[in-house]
């Protein structure tokens, strides 16, 4: 299965934190991940970095990623990114259904249309349709 291209899979990992260096070398030892340092995708030159997470024996497909708390005061926590094919639908109708926007829809250059979800029970999740890859 195509985690990138499938409706409803979970396809990304990721790690907000207020410390991504102390973060990256915890993991980076507790699970043997190797984790390269790159410039945030679409963010400007004095972005922070991202960090993306691959695991040791499992080549140079990234698994996740992780980087500074966006927000002051934010508490850090892991998230997850479920692939839907339309991003601006899947929003409006978990809204209808009663889900919270907590993000909404943003562009990120190269990566894809996001935005964040908190269900009627709290629970929080991130929606993503993600940008076209060039063949290789």
């Amino acid at each position: 299965m195509e985690v990138f291209k499938t409706h409803g899979a979970f396809s990304w990992s990721e790690l907000l934190t207020t410390d991504p260096k102390k973060a990256s070398e915890f993991y980076g030892k507790l699970f043997g991940w190797k984790i390269d340092v790159m410039p945030m995708p679409g963010g400007p030159a004095e972005a922070p970095p991202y960090y993306l997470i691959k695991t040791a024996k499992g080549g140079d497909d990234a698994i996740g990623g992780l980087m500074a708390c966006p927000q002051q005061g934010m508490p850090p926590a892991w998230g997850v990114y479920v692939t839907v094919d339309n991003v601006d639908e899947t929003v409006a109708q978990a809204k209808a259904m009663g889900a919270k926007v907590l993000m909404e829809i943003m562009e990120v250059p190269t990566v894809g249309r996001m935005a964040t979800l908190q269900d009627p029970q709290g629970a929080v999740i991130n929606v993503i349709t993600y940008a076209e890859m060039p063949a290789a």
